[in-house]
C-alpha cells in the first residue's frame, strides 16, 4: 500500500468514525413519530423521481457535518510548512518521547492535526489553531528572542506552563489556552490510535490468544461466580 492509498484509507476512517458518533446523539425532529425519530431523517434512503431509492456514495454524513454526504477522498491540506514546524514541537512538549514510546511528532500527530483543521467545515477549528501558532511563536519571540521550535524544553515549557489550564490562565492567555486545550485533545488522539500508542498504553487488541485461561479467582468473586 503506497502512501497515497494509506492516505486515502485514514481520511475514510476518520469519516466513518465522525458519522458513527455523531449520529447516536442527534435529536429527533419535533415533527417525527416515536418510530420515525430514532432514524435520524439525514440517513433515510434518498429516491429519485420515479421512488426508487438512489444509492450514495461513501459515508452518510450527518447535519453536523454534511460534507460527509458526498463521499471525497481528499481534502487539501491548510496549514504552512512554517505552522507545521511550530504545531510538532508543541505537539512533542504534550506528548514527549520516553523509554516506552516516541513523541507525538514522530508517529506524525502534527499532521493528523492539519488535516482535522484542514477538514471541509473546519473553519473554526483552522482559525483556533493558525491563530495559536502565531501566538506561540510571537510569545516566545518576545520572552526568548527566537521562534518556539528554536527555543530550549523549558523555555517551551515555560510558555506552556501559563495556558496549560484554563481556568487559571491570566486573562491576556485565555485564547492561547484554548488554543492549547484543542492542541492537547487532538494531538492525544492522534497519538493513542497509532500503534506506538496502543503500545504505550499497554493495549494489546485483536490478537488470537493460544489459551484462554478465564477471570482470575479475585474477578470471579467479585461478579459471584466462583
Amino acid at each position: 500500500m503506497n502512501d497515497e492509498t494509506k492516505s486515502t484509507s485514514r481520511r475514510d476512517a476518520l469519516k466513518v468514525m465522525a458519522a458513527a458518533a455523531v449520529v447516536p446523539m442527534l435529536p429527533p425532529t419535533a415533527d417525527a413519530t416515536p418510530a420515525a425519530a430514532a432514524v435520524p431523517r439525514d440517513m433515510l434512503p434518498v429516491l429519485d423521481d420515479q421512488q426508487r431509492p438512489v444509492k450514495r456514495k461513501g459515508p452518510r454524513g450527518t447535519p453536523s457535518d454534511p460534507v460527509l454526504q458526498v463521499a471525497r477522498p481528499d481534502w487539501p491540506m491548510k496549514l504552512s510548512q512554517r505552522e507545521l514546524v511550530t504545531l510538532a514541537a508543541l505537539c512533542d512538549m504534550i506528548i514527549p518521547a520516553d523509554d516506552k514510546s516516541p513523541a507525538a511528532s514522530t508517529v506524525g500527530a502534527h499532521h493528523y492535526i492539519n488535516e482535522w483543521a484542514s477538514r471541509p467545515g473546519g473553519d473554526t477549528s483552522l482559525v483556533r489553531v493558525r491563530g495559536g501558532l502565531v501566538w506561540i511563536d510571537r510569545e516566545s519571540q518576545t520572552r526568548f528572542g527566537k521562534r518556539f521550535y528554536l527555543a530550549t524544553t523549558a523555555q517551551r515549557a515555560q510558555i506552556c506552563d501559563d495556558i496549560c489550564y484554563l481556568p487559571r490562565a491570566a486573562p491576556a492567555h485565555v485564547f492561547a489556552a484554548q488554543f492549547f486545550d484543542t492542541i492537547r485533545d487532538q494531538t492525544a488522539t492522534a497519538f493513542y490510535t497509532t500503534p506506538q500508542g496502543w503500545k504505550d498504553l499497554g493495549y494489546i487488541g485483536n490478537v488470537a490468544l493460544p489459551k484462554f485461561e478465564g477471570p482470575n479467582a479475585a474477578v470471579r468473586k467479585q461478579i459471584g461466580v466462583e
